[in-house]
């Protein structure tokens, strides 16, 4: 299976197609981390919310174990962003960009990342003010525009004087705007404050892209400085030298050590990527093969992809972890004959992502007992690898769903807010909610939404106000470039 790789990818030339099932599922778990923020608490059932923080008090317990579809939203962003890793950086080394100046692009990626989680901690009208006031939200949402500004992708066809001087000025404006807030602890701007998911997002930018960058053309080197991390978290664990690096952090702002224990989700998802780069590159091929699987044999894997995500949530969190691993272990071992003999270039990707799902699931089940239980706070390897296997049986059925089945007009809501995934992020904490209250509409709202049922639906539609919201802007090419 690894050597399949290693002959399949080419990184002299890069895709001309995006890849509209990464986005799709990117797209997913933007919107549903947001949907996850927005549900009302204490009322719904604990599987509603991540498993560590149970209802009715949503008091953390790091001794629960199990697996809610709220653990799962940021491993599918961690494995969405590691597997563009090779797409993007694929693009620039087939256009001449040498290893210097593509480490450089890294580096910045990773520093821009580092910035937004700093500018938008300090802009969050709950940090600001932990009861918001109508000055609050308007600071807030004044914060949205300047951030989006910041950080906007500005259009290639502007000279570069124009580009330079634009941003100058924008980011002045930024810089003065977020040293003049102050917050009702007395404090002001301060290196302490930051968004901790952006944080963990910049530093998988920067490793996960040098991994990729140093062992693109080795995929067992990759596979075992994997090995590495695995030893060095397993020590991280026990008394000793290792264990006080793990733990210490020369620029506590920006980077733990800690935080590279998610190279557990983003490095296999490199190598997923670079699957679908050669694929990119391929599938023109697929018009050359006549015998190829029928719709029935399609249709039957995407609903085999879904019905594996359900069991593993449902019985992870029920706590039925043998019947769980023997029941997936055995659909997913009838699923190897859906994926055998494959014909075209679509298909042999197919395989080969249910090939490594298969590894990563089967792994991540059989260490399930150890560390207690699969848990999110604090992650265990086995959140680390079944949420990676799901990840990629996900990417399986929204590529026959898009690819296949051309269906790519039901998912666009997914794909525009995977293109634009930070918008999402920050939308509705400093766009839509401040906007609701502002109105004076959220009261009335609230009112009309007060029992259980009715205020999911209400987190379920302010989900999707924002998703179009996003939408909107990716439709017209604002995109923020992180």
């Amino acid at each position: 299976m690894a050597q399949k790789v290693s002959e399949s990818k080419d990184t002299s030339a890069a895709p001309k197609k995006r890849a509209d099932a990464l986005d799709a599922l990117r797209g997913f778990a933007i919107l549903a981390m947001v949907l996850s923020g927005v549900i009302p608490r204490n009322t719904l059932p604990a599987w509603m919310y991540h498993a560590q923080l149970p209802p009715p008090t949503h008091a953390f317990n790091p001794n629960i174990p199990g697996l809610t579809w709220v653990d799962v939203v940021f491993p599918l962003f961690l494995f969405s962003m590691g597997a563009a890793i090779p797409l993007a950086l694929s693009r620039r080394l087939a256009t001449g960009w040498n290893t210097k100046r593509i480490f450089l692009f890294i580096l910045q990626r990773g520093f821009l990342l580092g910035l937004l989680a700093l500018f938008l901690q300090h802009i969050r009208p709950l940090t600001i003010n932990p009861n918001p006031t109508p000055q609050t939200l308007w600071i807030a949402l004044f914060g949205f525009f300047v951030i989006f500004f910041m950080f906007l992708r500005l259009p290639g066809s502007w000279s570069p004087w124009v580009r330079e001087i634009t941003m100058l000025v924008v980011w002045s404006i930024g810089i003065l705007y977020i040293l003049q807030l102050h917050y009702s602890d007395g404090s002001g701007f301060s290196l302490n404050r930051s968004d901790i998911i952006l944080v963990v997002l910049a530093n998988m930018v920067v490793f996960g892209s040098i991994i990729w960058l140093f062992t693109r053309s080795n995929l067992w080197l990759r596979i075992g400085l994997l090995s590495l991390l695995l030893a060095l978290r397993l020590s991280s664990t026990t008394d000793g030298w290792i264990e006080s690096i793990w733990a210490s952090s020369p620029i506590p702002w920006i980077f733990r050590f800690d935080y590279l224990k998610y190279l557990f989700i983003v490095i296999p998802g490199t190598i997923i990527g670079d699957l679908i780069s050669s694929w990119l590159q391929s599938s023109s091929l697929e018009n050359t093969s006549k015998d190829t699987w029928k719709t029935f044999r399609f249709f039957s894997i995407t609903v085999l992809m879904l019905i594996l995500n359900f069991i593993l949530l449902t019985g992870l969190q029920a706590r039925w972890i043998w019947q769980t691993t023997l029941l997936v272990m055995v659909l997913s071992l009838f699923g190897l004959l859906l994926f055998n003999k494959p014909n075209n270039a679509t298909e042999k990707l197919l395989s080969r992502l249910y090939h490594w799902g298969f590894y990563w699931l089967v792994l991540g089940l059989l260490i399930e007992p150890y560390e207690n239980g699969i848990k999110k706070d604090s992650s265990t390897l086995s959140y680390y690898f079944v949420t990676t296997g799901m990840a990629i049986l996900l990417l399986i059925a929204l590529t026959i769903i898009i690819d296949i089945f051309s269906q790519k007009v039901w998912l666009q809501l997914l794909i525009d807010n995977g293109l634009n995934p930070m918008i999402a992020y920050m939308g509705f904490a400093n766009l839509l909610g401040p906007i609701l209250v502002l109105t004076g509409w959220n009261p009335l709202i609230l009112e009309m939404t007060s029992t259980p049922e009715k205020g999911f639906l209400r987190g379920l539609v302010y989900t999707l106000t924002l998703g179009c919201i996003v939408s909107f802007f990716s439709r017209f090419k604002l995109f923020l470039k992180t």
